[in-house]
């Protein structure tokens, strides 16, 4: 007999809370977001799958002021006011070097730091892949911990990699802000939910 996972899993508001009642937030309250909460989440979402567990997604968490000054200039016009006032801003990238770290995460896959240090592309096409799917846990992992999420797109990523990461080398991909509510005082803190494809629609069975 299949199993329909109707009596398995998550229960169905716990569900919700992940998927269905939570919204992109574009403005945020004002309570402050504590970096231990960011560690947290990380903690949760390292578990997640990777290719050859390499887990290349790195993390700058933009939290004071003056930090916020530094980011806003390489944000587009549209986003860069809700990157200034947001609690806290999450840059998300992923490490061209992050297969120095075998020994640690894949000591089975013998010789292959060696092979892809002189390897650039197969690195980044593994790096930029995982850490896709890694900053997809992490936006889950965020509204897990009862935290609200606004993921952006429209920012300058060669300035924020000159600004941030000129010592690391990361690479952005995303920028995330976030915080514990939608700012109350903004009606358009939440759009009007947008339409989504069915699974009809969206899936096919073979």
């Amino acid at each position: 007999m299949a199993h329909t996972g109707s009596t398995s899993g998550l229960a169905r508001h716990l569900l919700d809370t992940l998927f269905v009642n939570a919204h992109t937030t574009n403005t945020f309250s004002n309570d402050a977001v504590d970096p231990a909460v960011i560690a947290a989440v990380y903690e949760d979402i390292r578990w997640a799958p990777t290719q050859m567990n390499s887990q290349p997604l790195r993390l700058t968490l933009v939290h004071t002021a003056e930090s916020r000054a530094r980011l806003a200039p390489h944000m587009r016009k549209g986003n860069r006011d809700k990157t200034l006032t947001a609690p806290m801003t999450i840059i998300a990238s992923w490490d061209p070097y992050w297969h120095r770290q075998l020994s640690v995460l894949a000591p089975h896959k013998t010789g292959a730091r060696e092979k892809l240090e002189d390897d650039p592309a197969a690195r980044q096409e593994i790096g930029q892949r995982s850490a896709h799917l890694q900053i997809g846990y992490f936006i889950l992992g965020l509204r897990a911990h009862g935290l609200h999420v606004g993921p952006m797109t429209g920012f300058n990523a060669t300035g924020v990699d000159e600004e941030f990461h000129a010592d690391t080398g990361w690479r952005t991909e995303i920028i995330v802000n976030v915080g514990w509510a939608p700012n109350a005082d903004d009606p358009r803190a939440v759009r009007t939910r947008a339409g989504r494809l069915s699974f009809d629609d969206a899936c096919q069975i073979v």
